[in-house]
């Protein structure tokens, strides 16, 4: 078997219709037939059952499947980490990211990714979700960093970090003078609120509301964390966003929202079944160990790089 027929396959695979197939690889679809036939033949077994307009994988089918995407996993880490022992790795990772705790989180994995590879650069950016998105579907961005839920059915992704949810307050609002640095959910039951304008994320604090028995008075939704705090200054209404997102600011009272956990999941992801090669395929495996180290609870020292 070779690694480029088992790339065809992979493809053929997923898309289980070789004229999308075909496309997909940019190649016509008479040769993409007989490459998946010849590999069928030197196999001895039937790895497609094939219908007038789609094809479905064979049990044989879906075991190669699982094997090629280990094989060409390995491959390419193999092709990697010897360019890296030849040249030193270099190049640029791309990464777009929404406000709260990204920018944070970015900034900690290129900290520590300069101690094993000083010759990477990198290129940043930071917006709403839509606009992330955008750039990744658009290949602007090699990985990007969103707030959960995300399309799964469109991207692979990572859970990489998670923080609390705050409620911004203007400072002479009966709210604001509440003791201690927490509100309960219900008291917000009622006011004004400024929110994110992602579409997951409106549903998600509708869902809050739902829970407790009530609906919430969104008056704006915003895309921007700037825009939000500009409104609130004003006593126009109380934002809600996520906690990293605030600064200090003496016309606002920041309190974490309580209740039931109100948690802001945030997530690398890139597109589906395109996991970055190169440079950012390396800062993509540097992140997943360091969540792994840190989960165990050891240095990522303590582990070397793969």
């Amino acid at each position: 078997m070779e690694l480029r027929t088992l790339r065809y396959f992979t493809v053929v695979a997923r898309e289980l219709n070789i004229t999308r197939a075909a496309e997909k690889l940019h190649m016509s679809q008479p040769p993409l037939s007989n490459q998946m036939r010849a590999l069928e033949e030197d196999l001895g077994v039937t790895l497609f059952y094939r219908g007038k307009r789609r094809l479905q994988l064979t049990q044989e089918g879906e075991l190669l499947l699982r094997r090629a995407d280990q094989m060409l996993d390995l491959a390419d880490k193999t092709r990697q980490e010897l360019q890296t022992m030849a040249e030193g790795l270099s190049g640029t990772v791309s990464l777009a990211m929404v406000e709260g705790r990204a920018p944070y989180l970015c900034a900690q994995w290129i900290a520590g990714f300069r101690e094993h590879y000083p010759l990477v650069r990198y290129s940043l950016w930071n917006g709403s979700g839509d606009d992330v998105l955008e750039r990744l579907q658009k290949g602007l961005a090699d990985l990007a960093i969103l707030a959960a839920p995300y399309d799964s059915e469109h991207l692979d992704g990572v859970p990489v970090g998670r923080e609390p949810w705050v409620a911004l307050i203007p400072r002479q609002h009966p709210l604001a003078q509440m003791e201690g640095d927490s509100v309960p959910l219900e008291r917000l039951a009622g006011e004004e609120l400024i929110i994110p304008s992602r579409k997951s994320r409106v549903e998600a604090i509708r869902a809050w509301f739902e829970e407790i028995g009530a609906e919430p008075r969104i008056l704006c939704e915003m895309s921007n964390y700037v825009d939000a705090v500009a409104l609130t200054e004003q006593g126009v209404g109380i934002s809600i966003f996520p906690q990293t997102t605030s600064t200090p600011n003496r016309l606002l009272v920041s309190k974490v929202i309580t209740g039931s956990p109100r948690q802001a999941e945030y997530v690398l992801v890139w597109p589906k079944d395109q996991r970055p090669l190169g440079v950012a395929g390396q800062f993509l495996r540097y992140v997943q160990e360091s969540r792994e180290a840190e989960e165990l609870g050891v240095s990522l020292e303590e582990r070397p790089l793969l």
